[in-house]
């Protein structure tokens, strides 16, 4: 396809493109016996790189956090463009039903389905921006990687503790995609058990509008004062009605059993948890009060 048919609708060629990949290659795979996929149909969003949000992400994060520009002038430092020349690609890749129903059943660590995908499903994600910004590239588009920028790097938030110079999921926000839960987790209409990506490239596509006007709407603890199943669900004590502790969940990942349990009872090495993304109201869509 030549780069003039591509900018004649970029938005359906590039939600044709992650999608065919998610739905139709190899390495989306938990790599099990049954070799069963990691990731239904995703849902794609757009933002621009002029959006508004970019800055005050900068402001309420902290100055390290990226605008779209900024990540795109460091990679391609001779490149004339302009904030509004880019656009922000952004995807959520939902969970199997099958990875959601065992880690369901959990209470305190990740079901075998859900430790696979969270470290083979995840190496599919990153095939597919790598694979998002070679077919970008060979029509002639620049586009980068944000999380896998060299400069990337996680950074200290007096504000929000543990932070990263890209945040997916607030790209997934400004993207149309969906809202903030207690637990921090993105509650999209394909339901909070979710991986994000994204990619910034110098293409022109429209953003995809934002159905909220507050980055806790789809979540019934704020929105409605009910619910507050996250809660009940996290097994670090990790999340309370002030929310998300990320130290003390942090802690829980990666200095608990959870690496020894899955290497001992799974056969590899890898963690997980998602207890508070499975067994909610919102785990597989936006929920309603009479989900509670």
């Amino acid at each position: 396809m030549e780069r003039d048919d591509q900018i004649k609708n970029p938005a359906d060629w590039v939600e044709t493109t992650i999608r065919d990949f998610i739905n139709e290659c190899p390495e989306n795979t938990l790599k099990n016996g049954k070799d069963e996929k990691a990731w239904e149909e995703p849902l794609v969003g757009f933002s621009s790189g002029n959006d508004p949000l970019y800055e005050e992400y900068k402001e309420f994060i902290g100055p390290f956090h990226w605008t779209p520009l900024e990540i795109f002038a460091n990679t391609f430092p001779h490149a004339e463009a302009q904030s509004e020349d880019l656009t922000v690609i952004s995807w959520v890749l939902p969970h199997t039903q099958a990875i959601k129903a065992d880690n369901r059943r959990e209470t305190y660590h990740p079901s075998e389905r859900w430790a696979r995908a969270r470290l083979f499903g995840e190496e599919a994600n990153v095939k597919l921006a790598k694979y998002m910004v070679a077919i970008l590239q060979e029509a002639k588009f620049m586009a980068v990687v944000p999380s896998l920028a060299p400069s990337f790097k996680w950074m200290t938030s007096e504000r929000y503790t543990i932070v990263s110079t890209w945040s997916e999921r607030h790209a997934a926000y400004a993207s149309g995609l969906g809202t903030f839960g207690l637990c921090d987790g993105l509650i999209t209409p394909k339901g909070k058990a979710i991986r994000c990506g994204s990619v910034v490239a110098n293409i022109k596509i429209p953003a995809t509008k934002r159905s909220y006007h507050d980055h806790h709407a789809y979540c019934l603890f704020f929105a409605k004062g009910t619910c507050g199943k996250c809660i009940q669900r996290c097994p670090a004590g990790a999340v309370t009605p002030a929310g998300h502790d990320k130290v003390r969940c942090k802690s829980y990942l990666i200095e608990g059993d959870i690496r020894d349990y899955v290497k001992s009872h799974f056969g590899f090495e890898g963690y997980g948890c998602g207890l508070c993304q499975t067994g909610v109201p919102c785990e597989s869509r936006i929920p309603q009060e009479g989900d509670v």
